[in-house]
């Protein structure tokens, strides 16, 4: 075996000491959360593993996600120009809450944040304030009497809910809460006609998400590497890499850092003129609070790129890919139509389903 070269190995030394003093800290919980987020990332970049961390420190892999999205947050306050009050505040609580505003860019972020600490608003409301300001972000132009403000977006938002419901203790209770937020006296005045108006605007329900489970084997077929074309020498098939499947897609990683995961036959898969898939969880898509997150597979033709208001679309949202519906035509840039969302195969026990006998009987 050869040795490694001193400068190497006093390198692996180091980076050993430096990973093991951040354990210790997390395991004494020295510093406040945003040390706690930027130290799990430093670790797992390092190569510890989730489960590793929790071992060593006791923070369970959820909070780690939790800390380690919230410190990013964080961290992108300062550069947004945050109040010193508002990080002042979140430096020391409310990981939970900053985690809410993960999906808003870095501007929207910042007045976010300001909002739900003026408001000192919990957990539920800040994922209210990112979902309203994010949907406020696809409006083509901004609504009569409303401002670009976080506080008029969740104003708008409850605008327009009240508009829908002829119970009037409902009705008052989002009157109520758009003047909370409200940030400009005219978004205040458009509340405010709710108390005179009593039209109705039947909601218009979105589009059912199109969703697919895979229930049968033949539809998860498995990916095996092709050797070529005889006539074939030993060495031909030496080169062959061995196949690590990735559940629970079957997922395959080849040489050059490419990717595929197998698909069933479907109609609408094979129509599909240029589709590429995503991998995301099931609660990233709206609608869905009903049935715990999991992974799912998402397809995109990316040859479809025309707005209409029965689909799904995929979209650059400030540099970032999103999915989303649109009641009307928006300005962001629509890259490609959601045709297909695959959930995983149940398997109930993977030991009985590998004996044929048993599943005979």
């Amino acid at each position: 075996m050869t040795d490694l070269p001193p400068n190497a190995q006093n390198s692996e030394n180091t980076a050993d000491e430096v990973a093991q003093e951040l354990l210790r800290k997390l395991r004494q919980k020295q510093g406040n959360w945003v040390e706690w987020g930027v130290a799990i990332a430093s670790l797992q970049k390092a190569g510890y593993n989730p489960q590793e961390i929790f071992e060593a420190t006791g923070f369970e892999p959820i909070q780690q996600n939790q800390v380690i999205v919230g410190a990013q947050v964080y961290n992108s306050l300062e550069k947004a120009g945050a109040s010193s009050a508002t990080r002042s505040h979140y430096a020391t609580r409310g990981s939970d809450v900053l985690y809410e505003l993960r999906l808003l860019t870095q501007e929207e972020r910042a007045a976010a944040a300001e909002l739900t600490f003026l408001h000192k608003l919990d957990v539920d409301e800040a994922r209210e304030v990112a979902k309203a300001i994010k949907e406020f972000s696809y409006l083509r132009t901004l609504p009569e009497g409303f401002s670009a403000h976080p506080g008029d977006a969740i104003a708008y938002q409850t605008w327009k809910l009240a508009r829908q419901y002829t119970d009037l203790q409902e009705r008052s209770r989002l009157i109520a809460k758009g003047l909370r937020f409200a940030y400009t006296p005219t978004a205040r005045k458009q509340i405010e006609q709710l108390l005179v108006d009593f039209t109705v605007v039947p909601k218009r329900p979105a589009p059912l998400l199109p969703f697919y489970r895979l229930e049968s084997d033949e539809e998860l077929p498995r990916i095996v590497p092709v050797v070529g074309e005889l006539p074939l020498t030993p060495k031909d098939l030496q080169n062959v890499p061995l196949v690590e499947e990735i559940e629970p897609f079957r997922l395959v990683k080849f040489a050059g850092e490419q990717a595929w995961v197998p698909l069933p036959g479907w109609q609408v898969l094979l129509n599909a003129e240029d589709p590429v898939v995503i991998l995301a969880n099931s609660d990233r898509f709206p609608n869905q609070t009903q049935s715990p997150p999991q992974q799912v597979v998402v397809v995109v033709d990316r040859a479809q790129r025309q707005w209409n208001d029965s689909s799904y679309f995929v979209v650059d949202n400030a540099g970032e890919l999103d999915f989303q519906w649109f009641e009307t035509e928006p300005e962001l840039p629509i890259l490609g139509q959601i045709i297909v969302i695959i959930r995983p195969k149940k398997i109930f026990d993977e030991e009985i389903t590998k004996d044929s006998w048993q599943i005979d009987e």
